[in-house]
């Protein structure tokens, strides 16, 4: 997926609000850009990092710049926009790039589904065998080489993992999709420290057989692609370490 037009590069001021960033561009303009992504972004909001906007060409847009990319500490490279995981992991299985998602004949997005009226992100059908159901997570936590999602409590995505279970149990295939958009991830585990309740999810869901995949994507300021698969690790006994985010007191945050 490449940005077109070119990103605008600027230093992040301050996040706020959940979907407001106030950056200052190169140029020395202050502006405020949407922030397409609920969750803690733990790592990816430092005051003072350098950040990348794209220009939604929409004037009429109360905030027409989107924040895109973060540049961490560390200088690795982040996607923080949760709205590309879905057409960067569709433009992947197009692509012949993940080997595990191949073989089916049309891909649907946004399908509704279940007991919960959940909404699957992708469906992947074939005219002689079961269809494949794909829910997409956006991950940007990393922490020494370790992939974690979520980075905030996440009912919603507790209740996908419920729905992705009852889909293997009426024979169809489930699937649970970790696209991480940095490059720095040698492994992928739930983050049992922030949502106990998810992690404890996702171990009953692929007991039952929902299968787990991981890919860390390719990020420049030129674009990003799904690059290579990353070891799913969600072993039976988590170990519950401090939080390294603040759990929200009221509502929680969708991921």
């Amino acid at each position: 997926m490449n940005f077109d037009p070119p990103l605008l590069e600027g230093i992040l001021l301050r996040r706020y609000q959940r979907f407001l960033a106030d950056i200052r561009l190169t140029n020395g303009t202050m502006v405020t850009a949407h922030t397409a992504n609920t969750g803690a972004m733990t790592g990816c909001s430092e005051p003072g990092s350098r950040v990348w906007l794209r220009h939604s060409g929409n004037t009429r847009r109360k905030y027409p710049l989107t924040w895109e990319l973060v540049e961490t500490p560390e200088g690795q490279l982040v996607g923080i926009n949760t709205a590309l995981a879905n057409p960067l992991v569709r433009a992947a299985i197009e692509a012949g790039s993940i080997a595990e998602l191949q073989g089916y004949h049309a891909i649907r997005q946004e399908v509704s589904f279940g007991a919960e009226n959940s909404r699957i992100d992708l469906l992947l059908t074939h005219d002689r065998r079961p269809a494949c159901l794909v829910e997409v997570k956006n991950v940007t936590l990393v922490k020494n080489g370790i992939a974690r999602f979520p980075d905030a409590v996440s009912r919603r995505g507790t209740r996908h993992l419920r729905e992705l279970a009852l889909a293997v149990r009426q024979g169809l295939r489930a699937v649970i999709f970790f696209c991480i958009q940095r490059e720095d991830a040698r492994e992928m585990r739930p983050a049992d420290d922030i949502d106990a309740a998810y992690g404890a999810m996702l171990r009953e869901a692929l007991a039952r057989g929902v299968e787990a995949l991981a890919y860390d994507c390719r990020v420049t300021t030129t674009a990003i692609t799904v690059r290579r698969p990353v070891p799913v690790c969600c072993p039976q006994e988590p170990l519950l370490r401090q939080s390294i985010v603040k759990q929200p007191s009221e509502r929680p945050r969708r991921s």
